[in-house]
């Protein structure tokens, strides 16, 4: 199978939307509305899964107001998505929110107080399928390392026949996540994130290499806006296991589509069987 090779959507072919919303800094109801608009135009759209930036509600920039809105697993935001995703029939990954950990009675936390950076992907009866939170935290001028609690869990959930896992913004930067990701069996890796100008060739590079590497699809889910010291680039995309985009957006509000299907995986895999040849 090569790169450009048209095949038959199989059966259980996952249909995916990346809802890049436009973020502003603490309008927390404002930003939640707007997910939960993109949650219902992507299921009138057919979609199967759709996903969330990171911090959407809040805002990545917007440190100062982290600990102001954070929110259990159990509180607001999470609650209004997992029963949003069961009014509308489609899977839903909340990625991502401020959590609050002592807070936290449902999940198994990495502390007993504190905050974590947290998605949550819901699937389309509203059951929580997977918890996960940011394992690598951003230092390079930002507050992110010295606010938050990294995660420890990293977990894959089937949705619609397509093994998923979930990493987030920063963690690209470190493939050995990735990695293990693979050896869990995962077919599609979301990416929530709030990826800012200038960096658009790290954006893209990493996460296609990401899919090229792992022989996987790979969907960034950024968001849109500016802050006061940073603008977030948009340019959600859907990578699939040659690397190739399917999809992408510019740097505006965005729904970008895409269909993912398991059978694409395992073709790649077994025309260009790089992941046998691996000794570490």
């Amino acid at each position: 199978m090569t790169p450009n090779a048209a095949s038959e959507e199989s059966d259980d072919a996952l249909t995916i939307a990346l809802a890049q919303l436009q973020i502003e800094a603490g309008a927390v109801e404002a930003n939640v509305d707007r997910a939960l608009e993109a949650v219902e135009r992507a299921a009138d759209r057919g979609v199967d899964l759709v996903a969330l930036p990171e911090l959407f509600n809040v805002g990545y920039f917007a440190f100062d107001l982290y600990t102001r809105h954070a929110e259990p697993i159990a509180g607001e935001t999470f609650t209004r998505l997992g029963d949003a995703a069961a009014e509308h029939d489609i899977a839903v990954l909340a990625g991502s929110i401020v959590e609050d950990l002592a807070a936290t009675e449902t999940v198994d936390t990495p502390a007993d107080e504190g905050l974590a950076n947290t998605s949550v992907l819901f699937d389309a009866d509203g059951t929580r399928r997977l918890v996960y939170r940011k394992h690598h935290l951003f230092g390079y001028e930002s507050a992110e390392s010295e606010l938050l609690v990294p995660g420890e869990r990293l977990e894959t959930a089937t949705i619609g026949g397509v093994t998923v896992g979930v990493t987030t913004c920063y963690d690209l930067r470190f493939p050995e996540l990735y990695r293990e990701l693979v050896d869990d069996g995962v077919e599609l890796v979301l990416v929530p994130s709030a990826w800012p100008y200038p960096r658009i060739e790290h954006w893209q590079t990493l996460s296609r290499a990401r899919a090229i590497e792992n022989q996987c699809y790979v969907a960034t889910i950024n968001g849109t806006g500016a802050f006061d010291d940073a603008t977030l680039l948009g340019r959600s995309t859907v990578y699939d296991p040659w690397g190739v985009s399917l999809a992408s957006s510019g740097d505006g509000p965005a729904l970008v589509t895409a269909t993912v299907e398991p059978s694409t995986v395992a073709d790649v895999r077994a025309a260009f069987p790089a992941l046998r040849d691996r000794r570490l």
